[in-house]
């Protein structure tokens, strides 16, 4: 029982005695249960979860988080089962343990797609119950305490899991020890030689830097004695792996990072804090900017604290923060502080009433997300260190991930907003949708019925609620689409005027069986997006799969605001007027040609790729093209070319020049226009302007 004596000194002292009976069972369950079992560095298999059970008591976790960190490795590597932990210590601590469980009994493609189910489901299980995460980080860090006896390989893949995953969870949730800690084991096994070094170089500074922090101390100390105020003051260490960061990220040398004095200051009372403020701006002059109240507007992890940037002696930077002794321990132990877990669940401090609310977003992701590695894309990039705050119109703060854009605010006000965004007046001011919003500003969304996400807010969107809402209705856009769109292609391709509901039922049942498909519009849908060709489909249905050619030779009218599902070519760049044709590419549609465009040459000889296209009477949008004027260089003659394009109602896309000689140049032009005979007068409109040779278009 030597082992358990380790953990027993630390609960006594906050654990009633019925509880550590308890815990006292629960680790000879884990003793027996591991019996035999050894870790790689040769040690007995129990001082694993007795570790991580320490880990946690020195946090003061409540008595079913310990036993659960205590049998944690059970169900995954012995006989025993969710209903033994159920029958022995109950429903909760059986959750736990199972939430903490690998997926090893399901059968996965690879490794990755294994690990990422894996923490899917470990994330899950921390919505359910914070306490999961608490656990796994704490057997995390004892794992890495630990990795010393691992392959080199191992060693440096889990570290980096470890870095990119654990660590952020760490600091997400508030835990900053345990952050730390993961950290620097991290830096330490993936760059040995950079860790050394910092690590070395560090010592040495520290020690030449000793005089002025005491100088510095001294000052505020006294300072603030003057001012009766009472509080604790202290130097606040810079750790290896944030200089490390900071050195990558700002391009910045050693010395400049190490330079900057920095300092707490913990007090009782969240008044004194600004009292505390007003006295070192009193003593060094502070820097403009750089003053950050994080007590009115707590950190997205919940960390409270008043930080400000000073010039002090010799004009050295100093940085002060100023908080509570509450705030203190909340930024050291975060979900984990003042832990008082209540049967419903409820959490209590600011900290933990933000972390259930993140943890009730991901939620949200996990059904909005297609598969497991699209679901930890989302969480990685939610796992922000940094975060900006902006308001609405009506004055309530806004809280969002750096680098948020105005779509960001408009998903985070509500989805809805968000969906009908289709601009954004920032302080008053038009601004664009793709430009990153800054703290302070203003953000006013302007909407419109019938609107809808656009594919390119992807690309540009850093909220991983943002970018889940968008991708999913985008998925249900291009469902819908894809079927409306495959039952107009498969009623053209019926012969006699025939539509689908001519289609006897038991027709239409022999092909979705042939198709290895469950229903009329997964078939539908298949068409849409070219997977399948409505022809063959088409001529089955009618009982005649032998002749599959269109016998009727109609050709399908394109209206060219199909939607996603039908894409102009931007090679030749086809307008109402122009013969087309339609190349039919699997999984994305239709891509609509000029008939003799070079890209497309082999259409004859591959017909089953191609279908027969023409434009709609009733067209409304208008298609970019581009022509080709070649001119000579006289001055004022762009001006007259683009004065011509404007008056015939077009807009010009973009411009290029290019000279052919001393005399003479040409200019690529990219316009708008209706069809053929709108483009036929913008031509003519060009080529009557003195001093220009040729208008052509351009078409490969």
């Amino acid at each position: 029982m030597h082992l358990f004596d380790n953990l027993y000194l630390l609960i006594k002292e906050y654990l009633p005695e019925e509880q550590i009976k308890r815990l006292r069972q629960a680790y000879l369950v884990a003793r027996d249960a591991h019996d035999g079992q050894v870790r790689s560095s040769g040690e007995p298999y129990i001082t694993h979860p007795v570790a991580v059970a320490c880990i946690l008591a020195k946090m003061r976790l409540d008595y079913e988080t310990l036993i659960a960190a205590l049998l944690h490795d059970v169900l995954e590597d012995t006989p025993a089962t969710y209903e033994d932990m159920e029958l022995l210590f109950g429903k909760t601590v059986a959750e736990l343990v199972e939430g903490l469980s690998k997926l090893d009994k399901l059968n996965f493609r690879d490794k990755k797609e294994a690990q990422a189910e894996n923490f899917r489901k470990m994330i899950m299980a921390m919505v359910d119950d914070i306490r999961v995460i608490l656990i796994k980080l704490a057997d995390r860090t004892h794992n890495m305490r630990t990795l010393g006896s691992l392959h080199p390989a191992k060693r440096r893949r889990i570290a980096l899991e470890t870095l990119e995953i654990y660590s952020p969870l760490a600091h997400r949730l508030g835990i900053h020890h345990l952050k730390i800690e993961l950290e620097e084991l991290g830096f330490q096994v993936l760059y040995p030689n950079r860790y050394r070094v910092i690590k070395e170089v560090i010592k040495t500074a520290r020690g030449n830097r000793k005089e002025m922090i005491q100088k510095i101390f001294s000052e505020i100390k006294g300072r603030l004695r003057e001012a009766r105020i009472s509080c604790k003051v202290s130097g606040r260490e810079k750790h290896l792996y944030s200089i490390y960061c900071k050195m990558r990220r700002k391009e910045q040398q050693f010395d400049s990072i190490m330079d900057i004095y920095a300092f707490r200051v913990i007090v009782k009372e969240v008044d004194t804090c600004y009292r505390v403020l007003g006295q070192v701006h009193c003593l060094y002059k502070p820097r403009p900017s750089r003053v950050k109240d994080y007590i009115a507007i707590p950190k997205a992890n919940g960390y409270q604290s008043l930080h400000t940037s000073l010039i002090g002696p010799h004009g050295v930077p100093v940085e002060i923060q100023i908080c509570t002794e509450d705030m203190d321990q909340m930024a050291e132990m975060g979900v984990a502080a003042h832990w008082s877990y209540k049967q419903q669940g409820e959490l209590g401090t600011t900290t933990q009433i933000r972390a259930q609310r993140w943890m009730q977003s991901l939620l949200e992701l996990q059904q909005s997300a297609a598969n497991s590695f699209e679901f930890i894309e989302s969480v990685k990039s939610d796992l922000f260190p940094d975060e900006i705050y902006v308001f609405t119109p009506k004055g309530r703060i806004v809280e969002l991930p750096a680098g948020a854009t105005s779509i960001d605010f408009a998903y985070e006000v509500h989805t809805d907003i968000g969906h009908a965004c289709v601009g954004a007046r920032v302080d008053r001011i038009p601004y664009p949708l793709s430009q990153p919003l800054v703290s302070g500003q203003t953000v006013e969304i302007i909407t419109a019925p019938g609107a809808r996400p656009n594919a390119a807010w992807i690309n540009f969107v850093v909220s991983s609620k943002a970018r889940a809402k968008i991708r999913q209705l985008l998925k249900n856009f291009k469902r819908d689409e894809s079927v409306n769109f495959g039952r107009r292609l498969l009623n053209h391709s019926f012969s006699n005027e025939k539509t689908l509901s001519d289609i006897p039922e038991k027709n239409i049942q022999r092909e979705l069986e042939r198709m290895k498909l469950t229903s009329v519009e997964s078939l539908l849908a298949e068409i849409g997006v070219g997977n399948i060709m409505s022809v063959v489909v088409a001529k089955n249905l009618e009982g005649n799969p032998t002749n599959l050619t269109v016998s009727h030779g109609r050709k399908l009218p394109i209206k060219g605001a199909e939607g996603i599902l039908i894409i102009f070519a931007k090679c030749c760049r086809p307008i109402p007027g122009d013969p087309i044709i339609a190349h039919i590419s699997p999984g994305k549609g239709f891509v609509i040609h000029y008939e003799s465009c070079r890209n497309i040459r082999c259409h004859e000889k591959e017909p089953e790729k191609f279908m027969a296209v023409e434009w709609d009477l009733d067209i409304v949008q208008e298609f970019i093209v581009e022509i080709r004027v070649e001119m000579f260089n006289q001055q004022g003659l762009l001006a007259s070319v683009t004065a011509a394009i404007n008056a015939e109602k077009s807009n010009i896309q973009s411009l290029n020049t290019e000279e052919k000689d001393g005399r003479i140049y040409s200019a690529f032009i990219r316009l708008t226009t209706r069809d053929r005979g709108h483009l036929a007068s913008i031509m003519r409109k060009i080529r009557i302007i003195p001093h220009v040779i040729k208008v052509i278009r351009n078409r490969n």
